[in-house]
């Protein structure tokens, strides 16, 4: 009797291990695009892309719905290879903002 007890109070405490509970509200389940290769961004660190927003911030990319959130961190397998900034005066003279604003698809069919 004493070993049938134990057994069954074994058992129960295992069977409580394999239970699986939700996630936090929003997680899971929601499909997101990837973003682009190069991403540029305003002064605001918001992209917003296929109904969905994207937020950068302190080298982190998370997205919501609504600009307002609640958000939800982005796999790293979405994530931009290069992010560009818009406006800022630190890569000014270096050559990188030069092309910007030049269509190169219209100069190739040109050609």
């Amino acid at each position: 009797m004493k070993s049938l007890i134990l057994v069954s109070l074994f058992a129960a405490f295992t069977l409580t291990a394999c239970l699986v509970s939700p996630g936090p509200p929003g997680y899971g389940g929601v499909v997101v695009s990837p973003l682009p290769p190069i991403v540029v961004l305003d002064a605001d660190p918001y992209y917003y892309q296929d109904g969905h927003y994207y937020f950068y911030q302190n080298n982190n990319w998370r997205y919501s719905k609504s600009r307002g959130g609640p958000w939800t961190d982005l796999p790293r397998s979405h994530w931009p290879k290069e992010i560009r900034h818009r406006d800022r005066d630190n890569d000014r003279g270096r050559g990188r903002d030069d092309d910007r604003g030049r269509d190169f698809r219209e100069e190739h069919d040109r050609r």
